[in-house]
C-alpha cells in the first residue's frame, strides 16, 4: 500500500482532532453572564483604586470586607478605603494582568497579576509593585461585592 501526501492531507486534521479530544484540549468556554458581571466589577475596582475614588470603592466592597496586603496586615472596609484614598501617594499606573474569574454558586474566585507604579507625594519617589492577587466576590442582593482580597509579592 502506497501512502502519498494526498492521502495523509485528509487524515491529518482528523488525527489532530482525535488527539485534542483525548487530551481534553478544546476551545475555551465562553464566560457565563455572572463571570462577565464579575469581570466588569473587577475592572471597576481597578479603576477606582487608580483614581482613589472612595465612593466607587465603597459601592464595590461588602461591609464585611477583609483586605489583606502582601506584608500581612489586614484592613476592614473603612480602613481599606481610608488608606487607599489618602494623599500620601498617587497612582501612576495599575494593571491587572491575566485575570481569571470562576463563579461557584454565589461566590466568584478571581486571580490576577497586579502590576503598579506609584509616587510618594512628599518626596516624589516612585515605586513598583508586582503581586499575585486572589479576590473573592460574593453575589449579594445589591449585586457582586468584594468580600476579601489577599496578595503575595512576586
Amino acid at each position: 500500500m502506497n501512502i502519498g501526501r494526498r492521502s495523509l492531507s485528509g487524515l491529518l486534521p482528523v488525527m489532530g482532532l482525535a488527539a485534542c479530544a483525548l487530551l481534553g484540549i478544546g476551545p475555551a468556554a465562553a464566560a457565563t453572564p455572572d463571570e462577565q458581571a464579575v469581570a466588569k466589577k473587577v475592572e471597576a475596582f481597578r479603576a477606582a483604586q487608580l483614581a482613589r475614588d472612595p465612593k466607587a470603592l465603597d459601592a464595590l466592597c461588602a461591609p464585611e470586607l477583609s483586605y489583606s496586603h502582601s506584608d500581612a496586615h489586614v484592613e476592614d472596609k473603612a480602613t481599606f478605603i481610608a488608606n487607599a484614598t489618602n494623599a500620601k501617594s498617587k497612582g501612576i499606573s495599575l494593571e491587572y494582568k491575566d485575570v481569571s474569574v470562576r463563579v461557584v454558586g454565589t461566590a466568584a474566585i478571581v486571580r490576577f497579576h497586579w502590576m503598579a507604579e506609584s509616587e510618594s507625594v512628599p518626596d516624589g519617589k516612585r515605586s513598583n509593585t508586582n503581586l499575585a492577587i486572589l479576590m473573592t466576590w460574593q453575589k449579594q442582593a445589591s449585586g457582586w461585592k468584594l468580600l476579601n482580597r489577599a496578595s503575595t509579592k512576586l
